[in-house]
């Protein structure tokens, strides 16, 4: 692993995702009753089941590599040399400290060394780190090092503004801060190439 990565045990994938969501299903219906909650009750009884089904399938699926967006990339034919710049891609991810929702948008920028990548692949990359218990400074640096690698180049820029729900629904409670992180290289060193990239969002 480097900093970059999602702690992961090596055995993480071992079970397959209905043993995974039957094991949720038991563990999570024990904080429930630890909680107090009557699981008879037709509007609690199914909640164990959702709640493991939507961690495995859904909220955490990124943790999965086989659940990686594959990538496609195409010869740059028509030689475009400026930068691209995808914003307001949303996403929705969760905070790992505290199991809450993470809501932001994030904005990509990328200069083409000869291959240039499908808009909605940019989409999936932000979807996929997303889809995963997080920290935002880890999942900035895993799209920005997975464009890279599927661009042939360092010159890449992210951005990522979000809403952290453990900030505005618990501990301090302030509903209205959001936190920025953003990576880049290559020519995105150049101050004034990053001014332009942040005139266009």
């Amino acid at each position: 692993m480097t900093s970059a990565d999602t702690p992961l045990r090596k055995d993480a994938f071992v079970k397959s995702d209905e043993e995974k969501i039957a094991a949720i299903e038991k563990l999570f219906g024990g904080i429930m009753e630890e909680l107090g909650l009557d699981l008879t009750d037709d509007s609690l009884r199914g909640t164990p089941y959702r709640v493991a089904k939507m961690y495995v399938k859904e909220i955490f699926q990124g943790l999965n590599p086989k659940n990686k967006p594959s990538l496609s990339v195409f010869e740059n034919k028509y030689q475009y040399s400026k930068m691209l710049v995808e914003k307001d891609i949303t996403f929705s991810s969760a905070c790992e400290h505290h199991f809450l929702p993470i809501i932001g948008k994030a904005h990509i920028g990328y200069i083409s060394s000869g291959m240039v990548i499908g808009l909605s692949k940019i989409n999936r990359v932000v979807e996929y780190y997303g889809k995963r218990p997080q920290v935002q400074e880890r999942m900035t640096l895993q799209i920005f090092n997975e464009l890279k690698e599927a661009l042939q180049t360092d010159d890449v820029i992210v951005v990522i503004e979000a809403e952290h729900l453990c900030v505005s629904t618990r501990g301090v409670n302030d509903k209205t801060s959001k936190t920025t992180t953003l990576e880049y290289g290559g020519r995105f060193n150049d101050i004034d190439l990053r001014n332009e990239f942040y005139g266009l969002l």
